[in-house]
């Protein structure tokens, strides 16, 4: 029965893809060829509102042929028309499902910082890059030692990207781990933390350095899953029952603006203290919410 359900739903989602994906892109090619940058952003909520339709009916199907009760505690003032900065922990590809479930039409539509391979998932990465959203190198430590100039990449695909979220509603999601939870990434890290792996502050800087003013709120989101880590072949087989989410809006801290993370050491001390106290919070969170 879960095989089958899986099959069947994983087939709704492959149509809806399609769908959606093929006007994306005939629009997405019109505004490449439209003459002004004032034309070209008249076009923005026409591609806005094709995603959101896609993200709708993926969220219509997790209500309708699964058991998933995504419980969601929310301190904050959504605005569709703000400029958010989204600080989430990592544990899932459901995590996005729920998110986008519980902030569909509610908040500007999520931009996620991607892998580059990710660029050739068929269809979905020609949709991601017509709705701009920023494609990184994600290099490690000793690629960027061999080759330093590597760092400077993401750096400038951060600007860019930044750029062009100036002018619309926008919500920028920063998984702030970098990467999806495990006991085996936990224990080789030597985490400080129970339940998260160690922030990475370097993304959250650059999008503070390069958005300034541009950002009004922060949106801490923190997720727990109380009957364990699910893949997303568990969401769609109907083996998730249960999602729990905490939404938090925080201020921007005005002393974390202006500096320069990668070249003033004390900035960077003080942000990456402000970020390790941030992830402590959120690791007493997930605590709560896995107790319920």
């Amino acid at each position: 029965m879960a095989l089958l359900r899986l099959s069947f739903v994983f087939l709704l989602i492959a149509l809806s893809t399609i769908v959606h994906v093929v006007p994306l892109m005939a629009v997405a090619l019109t505004k490449a060829m439209l003459p002004s940058d004032r034309l070209r952003r008249a076009s923005n909520p026409l591609l806005t509102g094709i995603a959101e339709s896609w993200i709708g009916f993926n969220g219509w199907m997790v209500d309708r042929f699964t058991p998933a009760q995504v419980r969601v505690e929310m301190d904050a003032t959504l605005d569709v028309h703000g400029h958010y900065l989204m600080l989430a922990n990592h544990q899932s590809w459901v995590d996005i499902i729920a998110m986008q479930k519980v902030f569909n039409r509610r908040i500007p539509l999520m931009r996620f910082f991607l892998k580059r391979q990710l660029f050739w998932v068929p269809l979905l990465g020609v949709a991601w890059w017509a709705l701009d959203f920023p494609f990184m190198g994600r290099y490690t430590k000793k690629q960027i030692a061999r080759r330093p100039e590597l760092a400077g990449r993401d750096i400038e695909a951060t600007r860019r990207a930044c750029e062009k979220f100036r002018s619309i509603p926008v919500s920028i999601v920063n998984f702030v781990e970098g990467t999806r939870f495990t006991p085996q990434k936990h224990a080789r890290q030597g985490s400080d933390y129970r339940h998260l792996l160690r922030p990475k502050s370097g993304g959250v800087a650059f999008v503070l350095d390069a958005m300034g003013q541009g950002l009004h709120a922060i949106l801490d989101v923190t997720i727990a899953y109380p009957g364990g880590r699910p893949t997303l072949a568990d969401l769609l087989a109907g083996r998730v029952r249960e999602i729990r989410m905490h939404v938090r809006q925080r201020p921007i801290p005005a002393e974390l603006l202006g500096g320069d993370y990668q070249n003033d050491r004390a900035f960077r001390v003080r942000f990456q203290q402000w970020m390790n106290g941030l992830w402590h919070e959120k690791d007493a969170q997930v605590e709560r919410l896995l107790a319920g």
